[in-house]
């Protein structure tokens, strides 16, 4: 049992006040920690990126900013100290299949930064150029769909599959994925 299991309440600062990433990491800690009591609780944290970043390294850049921003806060502020700063970044590039959205997760527990990804999301090509030329994903999606404000509810992903899968969905299970390292910390050694 990982020593986090045996912690309640278990503390997590998110590095984003969007409603949607805070139920994600919340949601994730709650299935890897089921008897535990998560209190969840998100912060503004600069990216230090494009609001739409359009590549890979630039996507991993901006959540590990983010999860940084957030633990470096909290030795500033001790009510957003935490047991796991995690921070999420959704990005796009085109790859050789096309281009897609997708989205990197960073975590830090115990000064150890763990990185996840989530699964990619292929994107129309209008969408993507209408990105290239410098709007961002959810004003794309919401004028594509007519909605509003999108990024905060099922994102491009609820729209494209038609409720079949959310922003939250992916985020959620990409974070259970990078809790690999910290859960197991002897096995990534």
């Amino acid at each position: 049992m990982h020593k986090l299991a045996a912690l309640t309440p278990i503390r997590i600062t998110v590095g984003s006040t969007n409603p949607v990433k805070i139920a994600a990491a919340h949601n994730a800690i709650a299935q890897l920690f089921p008897a535990a009591q998560i209190i969840s609780q998100g912060i503004h944290a600069p990216s230090g990126v494009a609001a739409q970043p359009m590549t890979d390294s630039e996507t991993r850049t901006g959540a590990i900013n983010r999860a940084r921003y957030c633990k470096q806060q909290a030795e500033l502020q001790p009510h957003l100290s935490a047991e796991l700063y995690i921070a999420m970044e959704g990005g796009v590039d085109c790859f050789d299949h096309g281009a897609a959205t997708y989205a990197y997760m960073a975590i830090i527990h115990q000064g150890k930064l763990s990185i996840g990804r989530s699964a990619q999301l292929p994107l129309p090509p209008a969408v993507y150029q209408a990105l290239v030329a410098g709007e961002e994903l959810g004003d794309v999606m919401d004028r594509l769909f007519n909605t509003v404000n999108i990024k905060q509810k099922g994102g491009a992903i609820g729209l494209l599959t038609d409720g079949k899968a959310s922003r939250e969905s992916v985020y959620t299970q990409a974070i259970v994925l990078a809790m690999a390292p910290i859960l197991n910390p002897q096995v990534y050694a």
